[in-house]
């Protein structure tokens, strides 16, 4: 088998991707020969296409040699077989590296440019090349979408050597490859033109794509996009910064609280964040302490202070035209938590519901009796101290609520997976409780105000 071209390749490539259609799939193309059959497979499966950009790392004396590979994000993946053949030190390895990656963020800016990347939170990522020869550039790719949350992984290629493809079926949900030779030289052997793709061509494959996707998406795809604004609050006589982000069309809205060595940067949160956006929820991002304020380790503790600023935030929300009215409900990790359980056992502060990841719910004391609001607790199985620390807090709790265990995580959910089970279960409890308290509201509308006397 061979192909005329990489469009060529792509197509046929699609009629192998044909069971894919309909689900939320975001198509990466490594750049840059894999770039103009990814578009083919973007253009047949009507997803969206990005790159995702990764670098080989070659053996210092000889660079066409791969020892391993870094992506975006520092995701990377070392062949230590060649390693070891190659007789690379370890500095060596890792000065290589380091130089890989600057190269991988160069390559990035040159390629993206101010282009947001597609976020694939929740979604299908499809990752495709114009073939492959080792596999190591491929592994590492599906590493980079597993850090940025894609659910699933598809690595679809036009030709591979049959041992490249078996290797890969750990690090891909599928591999997909149209053709498996019995005689592999080189990637190019397969295609009767193989011309170089340029840098240019892939900035033009990609704007082409963007446009092309924009024009033929669905109506309630281009109405469920996100549009984020950054905000400034006035809360406690200072200025708070903060991101809002309303998707259209969604009726509830989730606060972050940020706690002990967190922000509204935090990649943590901001995963979260995205995981609740494709829940169709919105979201405001925000710190509760100025930088200056982040200094002294008393005011990260200082609980009362917090959730005094939250409820100052909650009101301002309140008067905002484009959440006026939705329901509100609060994500707290570490002492966000504490935070957030005080400021929803505050007369008159209307709080849907509460999630609390990693937090210290404990530190909210006596308030937690008074917390209406159905709040979910998530902790990590491996972060002891907490645990114990949110089974005596739960004691404490009336309201409706539920302990959750995440098997395998530590304080931080930084281990595979464990970030996306706690974010998946925040996303489920919000659309829950968030939904049937609008849902209420919507009835009191109704029926308007109760008749005095």
């Amino acid at each position: 088998m061979s192909f005329r071209n990489r469009v060529d390749a792509g197509q046929r490539l699609a009629g192998a991707l044909r069971h894919l259609r309909g689900e939320d799939v975001v198509v990466l193309g490594l750049p840059r020969g894999g770039v103009p059959v990814a578009a083919e497979v973007a253009r047949a499966l009507q997803a969206p296409l990005d790159v995702i950009v990764v670098r080989k790392v070659g053996v210092p004396w000889q660079p066409e040699l791969a020892m391993g590979a870094i992506g975006e994000g520092n995701a990377g993946v070392v062949n230590d077989g060649v390693v070891r053949m190659a007789g690379v030190k370890p500095d060596e390895l890792s000065a290589a590296q380091t130089h890989t990656r600057v190269e991988v963020q160069r390559r990035v800016r040159a390629l993206r440019g101010h282009r947001p990347p597609v976020q694939l939170a929740g979604r299908t990522a499809v990752i495709v090349d114009d073939g492959i020869a080792t596999g190591s550039t491929a592994r590492a790719a599906c590493r980079v979408a597993r850090a940025q949350g894609a659910a699933r992984v598809v690595l679809a290629i036009p030709v591979a050597p049959a041992d490249a493809v078996a290797n890969l079926s750990d690090a891909a949900d599928e591999v997909v490859c149209l053709f498996e030779p019995a005689w592999f030289g080189a990637v190019g052997q397969f295609y009767d033109d193989f011309t170089p793709t340029t840098d240019d061509q892939v900035v033009a494959v990609l704007d082409h794509a963007a446009a092309v996707h924009e024009a033929t998406a669905a109506p309630a795809q281009r109405r469920n996009r996100p549009v984020s604004s950054d905000v400034a609050v006035q809360a406690g006589g200072v200025e708070l910064a903060g991101r809002l982000t309303v998707p259209d069309g969604v009726t509830e809205l989730v606060v972050f609280v940020h706690g002990s060595g967190s922000s509204r940067h935090s990649p943590r949160n901001r995963y979260v964040a995205e995981v609740l956006h494709r829940a169709r929820l919105g979201t405001l991002l925000f710190d509760l302490l100025t930088g200056d304020e982040e200094m002294h380790r008393g005011n990260v503790f200082d609980i009362e202070l917090l959730a005094s600023r939250l409820v100052q935030v909650i009101g301002w929300l309140g008067a905002q035209p484009a959440v006026r009215g939705l329901p509100v409900g609060l994500f707290g990790p570490s002492t966000g938590a504490a935070a957030a359980l005080w400021a929803a056992a505050e007369p008159g502060v209307d709080v849907a519901a509460v999630v609390s990841r990693g937090g210290r719910p404990d530190l909210a004391g006596a308030r937690l009796a008074r917390v209406r609001a159905p709040t979910l607790l998530i902790v990590g199985s491996l972060d002891q101290l907490v645990l114990r620390l949110n089974r005596e807090a739960e004691a404490r709790l009336r309201c409706p609520h539920r302990l959750v265990v995440v098997p395998g995580a530590s304080h931080l959910f930084e281990e595979p997976g464990t970030l996306h089970s706690a974010a998946a279960l925040a996303a489920d409890w919000f659309t829950d409780h968030l939904t049937a308290a609008g849902a209420a509201g919507a009835r009191r509308s109704a029926v308007g105000p109760a008749p005095s006397g």
